[in-house]
């Protein structure tokens, strides 16, 4: 890890544990898939339980909702996520229910598994929690200490719930699949798509905090909000045909897309031949593929997809991705450092209490966010 005190460099990831007295906690969960109905609030589920050494239990102070939650919810990669559950299907008998939905949380450390000296109880931390754990609709969460950071010390709570996932899935488009990093993005010429939303503000704050040039794409309502986090150039999509607005352009180095669907088909024409230029996009079949075809042939389908895909347009002198959510404690470091140095911030688009998630979920589900929909697990964050 990078991260630095003013006393010297943080201390290595290592065991260290409390005692639990705890056997159930409050909880948002679900006991079947399907629409808003199916939530269910308890105080009843089971408190989680250590059952790895570099684990940690982590008070949940806020959470917030994304995407991947709503489609969950209605059931949507559950082969897939069922799989990496219980790959060797040893649970015969039991199933994924209940379930607490929620990827992010902010809090604070209540307990350490054996091997983690990295972290103490009592220390305020932040999180992106796989989709294929419990969740952090829920009092208190158990993660790998590998998938948590120390939560930026100038964010409260509230604020750095909006961050963990969407910022860990613009980072492991941009940097990781995308290649792109601090040393080699000034100058270069950005589109981000669907620049609104929780992945896209955060993806715009980045590649200005890298020096690139940014082309955001979003409705107009929203102009005012991603020329403020520094887009250089804002273009309306409800303002006239997207692909001929784009082609008037300068073509690009790197697109960023968050909308998939027909833009596919026309985006990779905006970049630059034969000079590096990639196109990155988070919309991709993957669980779908395994919903419906199954393990084994979902994944056969899925490869053949993009390896067909990547190996058209490396021949039209263009690199062709799919990227994914990917938990990274280290990552999130990276991600602190710069949020407390002022480059990102988060961006909110309201919050609610944990009495009100089945609200927050509509809210979500009425679409055109700007930023992110965030849940006060403990008030007065």
């Amino acid at each position: 890890r990078a991260l630095r005190w003013a006393s010297g460099r943080a201390p290595a990831r290592g065991l260290r544990a409390s005692p639990r007295a705890r056997s159930a906690m409050p909880s948002w969960v679900i006991d079947q898939y399907g629409s808003n109905e199916v939530l269910r609030f308890t105080r009843d589920m089971i408190f989680p339980i250590i059952h790895f050494p570099n684990e940690v239990i982590i008070k949940v102070h806020a959470a917030s909702l994304n995407p991947i939650d709503l489609s969950m919810r209605s059931g949507y990669g559950a082969t897939a996520l069922n799989m990496k559950r219980d790959p060797l299907k040893l649970k015969t008998g039991e199933t994924e229910f209940p379930l607490t939905l929620g990827r992010d949380v902010s809090g604070v450390v209540m307990e350490c598994g054996l091997g983690v000296s990295y972290f103490k109880p009592g220390d305020e931390v932040w999180a992106a929690i796989p989709p294929w754990k419990q969740g952090t609709l829920s009092e208190f969460v158990v993660a790998s200490g590998n998938e948590v950071s120390f939560k930026p010390k100038s964010l409260s709570h509230t604020e750095a719930a909006a961050l963990p996932y969407v910022g860990l899935t613009a980072w492991s488009a941009l940097n990781q699949v995308g290649g792109l990093n601090q040393s080699n993005c000034s100058g270069k010429r950005i589109l981000i798509l669907g620049a609104s939303g929780g992945v896209g503000t955060f993806a715009v704050q980045l590649m200005k905090a890298w020096d690139a040039h940014v082309t955001a794409v979003c409705s107009h309502d929203a102009s005012t909000l991603v020329k403020k986090l520094g887009a250089d150039d804002v273009i309306d999509y409800k303002s006239g045909n997207l692909e001929e607005q784009l082609k008037t352009l300068p073509l690009f180095d790197f697109i960023l897309d968050n909308v998939g669907g027909s833009t596919e088909k026309w985006a990779l024409d905006l970049l630059k031949k034969w000079s590096g230029a990639t196109y990155v996009t988070l919309v991709t079949p993957f669980l779908i593929n395994m919903d419906k075809l199954g393990v084994a042939d979902g994944m056969l389908q899925t490869g053949v997809t993009v390896g067909s895909k990547t190996l058209k347009h490396l021949l039209k002198g263009v690199h062709y991705r799919w990227a994914f959510f990917m938990p990274s404690g280290p990552s999130l470091d990276e991600i602190a450092e710069l949020v407390d140095s002022g480059k990102i911030q988060p961006v909110i688009d309201e919050v609610f209490s944990f009495s009100e998630v089945p609200k927050a979920f509509l809210k979500l589900e009425g679409g055109h966010a700007r930023g992110k929909t965030v849940i006060n697990v403990i008030s007065r964050q």
